[in-house]
C-alpha cells in the first residue's frame, strides 16, 4: 500500500494515523473498523467476482466503500496494519458450527498481529458477531470485553482423533512441543473457530473463498446479511429484507422492510453502501 491508500483507508475508518504500532493503536483501529465497514456476503448474490488479491480488496473496501466476508475484510485490514508498522500473519481456521463440527479448510480468515510494545494479538474484523478488540494470543484465561468473554485454548481431538501438530503428548521423541498446536477460540463458552498458527498467504484461501461463494451447501450462498457494530456497541443486521437493530444492553427491535425504497434506503443511510438495486438471494426469488 502506498501513503495515499493508506490514508485513503484511515479516512474511511475515520481514524488517525497512529504515530506507533502499539497495541492501543490496534485496539481503536479494530474498533473503527468493525463500526465503518460492515460485514456483508452481497457480492455473492450480485455476481460481482471475489478476488483475493491486495489490490482489488482496497479497491472494493476503500475505493467503492463496500465491506465483505471475512478474507476481504481481514485480508485488506492486514494490509492496511502491515503498512502501518505492525507485524501481521494471516492463520487459517475452521469454524465450528451444528453440533460442534467443525468446516472446511481455509473455512475463515484471522490476523496474528505483533505490535511494538510487546505481545501477539488475534484480530478478527471478519466474523460478524465477535470481540470488540483483538484477543491477547498468548492468554489462555477468560477474556471479558464487550462482545462478550473469550478464551483461546489448545484444541481437542478434532473429528478424526486427532490433534493438531504441537499439542500436548504429538511432540518429538524427546516430547518437545514446537509451539504449533491448533487453538480453539470460544466465546461465552461456546467454541467459534479452531485456529491453525501456521503462517499462510492471502492466495491460500481461494479455494475456500470460492467455495463459499458458489456451493449450495455454503450459508453464504443461501442468505444476505449485511452488519455492523454500533457506536453504542449494539449491532445493525440487515438480513434480506429483515432489519434486525441490538442496542448495547442487548434490547432488540426487528422490522420487516416492505418496499425496494426501504430497503435501498438502510443500506445507504445505516450502511453507507450505494447499491443499484436490491440484492436478491441467487436462485431466490426476493432479497429475503
Amino acid at each position: 500500500m502506498n501513503t495515499a491508500q493508506v490514508d485513503a483507508y484511515l479516512r474511511r475508518l475515520g481514524a488517525e494515523r497512529p504515530a506507533r504500532p502499539t497495541a492501543d493503536a490496534l485496539r481503536r483501529l479494530h474498533l473503527r473498523h468493525l463500526r465503518a465497514v460492515p460485514f456483508e456476503n452481497l457480492s455473492v448474490h450480485l455476481g460481482e467476482e471475489i478476488l483475493l488479491e491486495e489490490k482489488r480488496l482496497l479497491d472494493k473496501v476503500v475505493g467503492a466503500r463496500r465491506g465483505g466476508f471475512c478474507y476481504e475484510l481481514n485480508g485488506a485490514f492486514g494490509a492496511l496494519l502491515t503498512a502501518l508498522g505492525f507485524e501481521v500473519t494471516l492463520l487459517a481456521a475452521r469454524v465450528y458450527g451444528e453440533e460442534g463440527r467443525l468446516g472446511i479448510p481455509y473455512d475463515h480468515l484471522a490476523l496474528r498481529v505483533r505490535t511494538v510494545d510487546g505481545g501477539d494479538r488475534l484480530a478478527d474484523v471478519g466474523f460478524g458477531t465477535h470481540s470488540h478488540f483483538p484477543l491477547a494470543f498468548g492468554e489462555r484465561g477468560e477474556q471479558a470485553e464487550p462482545g462478550g468473554t473469550f478464551r483461546i485454548v489448545e484444541a481437542g481431538p478434532d473429528g478424526a482423533g486427532r490433534r493438531g501438530p504441537g499439542a500436548a503428548g504429538t511432540g518429538d521423541a524427546d516430547g518437545v512441543q514446537d509451539g504449533s498446536a491448533d487453538l480453539d477460540v470460544v466465546r461465552d463458552g461456546k467454541p467459534q473457530y479452531r485456529l491453525e498458527v501456521r503462517p499462510r498467504v492471502l492466495a491460500d484461501f481461494v479455494a475456500g473463498a470460492w467455495w463459499h461463494s458458489t456451493s449450495p451447501a455454503s450459508h453464504f450462498t443461501r442468505s444476505l446479511v449485511c452488519s455492523r457494530l454500533t457506536e453504542d456497541g449494539g449491532r445493525i443486521t440487515l438480513g434480506g429484507r429483515t432489519l434486525t437493530t441490538t442496542s448495547g444492553d442487548g434490547a432488540r427491535v426487528v422490522r420487516d422492510l416492505d418496499t425496494d425504497e426501504e430497503v435501498l434506503a438502510v443500506y445507504r443511510d445505516r450502511f453507507g453502501l450505494e447499491l443499484a438495486g436490491v440484492p436478491k438471494v441467487r436462485g431466490g426469488a426476493d432479497g429475503g
